[in-house]
């Protein structure tokens, strides 16, 4: 029976250790409070962000980062994405030698422009090997309640992914593997970003046509980049591209795309942040994904658009008008 350690209980870290459950592993979720803790353990539940949901006995939960690490053959973290190194810092000396080393996250860290399986590895010391991704169309509280989904596991070791993917694999979760691990993380963090321009667009009441142009030519600037770091074009065309871009510009569970319409409506970024309450990934790592473009000459307009609403005061009005007036050219 696989170990699982789940480092964060917050939606998407419960929901995938209810799916590692599901799966026949024998998982303790860490959570940073110790009432959140006693509280999942004792009611089977995750009332704080996954109210309604019942979750399995095989699932346990602590306040005790060493105690969930102990034996554990599987280490999830699922934090956000710019608090990853610090955090990591304190848990790299419980992590069992030889664990492997899954990351939920999508994002860019702010100033070294790495990858979240770079951080992993340059924190803990541990080969890019025993280092995987898992990146798609998940939207948590839809895999919570055990709606169909499909994923993709990435990692350069083949024998690792599969025993990651056998590890989460359920009647309702269906993972595919991957080797491409750049391409999947990729797809993951500037995803975030384009949902935000979809938000903002869905805000100012634009429609269908406008969402598909931007999730379309999103699509383009993420494969630019990706191609410019040697990722697999082909990456981009499933779950882990078009498949995680899809859903996140499109659905109303969208943190990102929900912050995005907030925007548009003309909440300032302040207002934004005190009505969504929960972390949308793209909001900073917008600037680390153009900082990366720029770096390798690529391309990204819409990043640059969503940077400047974020973080430079520019309206969305505006946004559009810059976007949709810049030099033409072939597709």
């Amino acid at each position: 029976m696989t170990r699982a350690a789940v480092l964060s209980a917050g939606s998407w870290g419960t929901t995938f250790a209810k799916v590692l459950a599901d799966a026949g592993s024998d998982v303790t979720l860490y959570a940073r409070r110790p009432e959140l803790a006693a509280s999942i353990t004792a009611d089977r539940e995750n009332a704080d962000y996954l109210p309604g949901i019942a979750l399995p006995d095989r699932l346990r939960a602590t306040h005790d980062a060493a105690e969930a690490l102990e034996g554990a053959d599987v280490v999830v973290l699922s934090i956000p994405s710019q608090s990853l190194r610090q955090n990591l810092s304190g848990w790299a000396p419980l992590i069992p030698p030889g664990a492997t080393l899954l990351s939920l996250m999508k994002g860019i860290e702010l100033g070294s422009t790495r990858r979240m399986s770079e951080v992993i590895c340059e924190v803990t010391g541990a080969s890019p090997d025993r280092v995987a991704v898992l990146s798609g169309p998940n939207l948590a509280r839809e895999i919570a309640g055990e709606q169909p989904a499909a994923t993709v596991i990435a990692c350069t070791d083949t024998d690792r992914a599969e025993a990651l993917q056998a590890a989460c694999h359920t009647r309702y979760f269906r993972p595919y593997t991957n080797p491409d691990v750049v391409g999947c993380e990729l797809g993951g963090a500037v995803k975030n970003v384009i949902a935000l321009a979809a938000g903002v667009a869905e805000g100012l009441g634009f429609g269908d046509n406008t969402r598909a142009s931007l999730i379309t030519r999103g699509l383009a600037e993420t494969m630019r980049l990706g191609l410019a770091l040697g990722a697999d074009p082909l990456t981009f065309s499933g779950l882990a591209g078009l498949g995680d871009l899809v859903a996140t510009c499109s659905s109303p569970l969208s943190r990102n795309r929900t912050f995005g319409e907030h925007l548009g409506q003309g909440m300032s970024l302040e207002e934004t942040v005190a009505a969504t309450r929960q972390t949308a990934e793209g909001v900073k790592s917008c600037r680390s994904v153009l900082d990366l473009a720029r770096a390798h000459g690529v391309e990204v307009p819409i990043t640059e658009a969503v940077v400047r609403v974020c973080h430079e005061g520019e309206s969305p009005v505006q946004m559009v008008r810059e976007i949709m007036s810049r030099e033409a050219k072939s597709e």
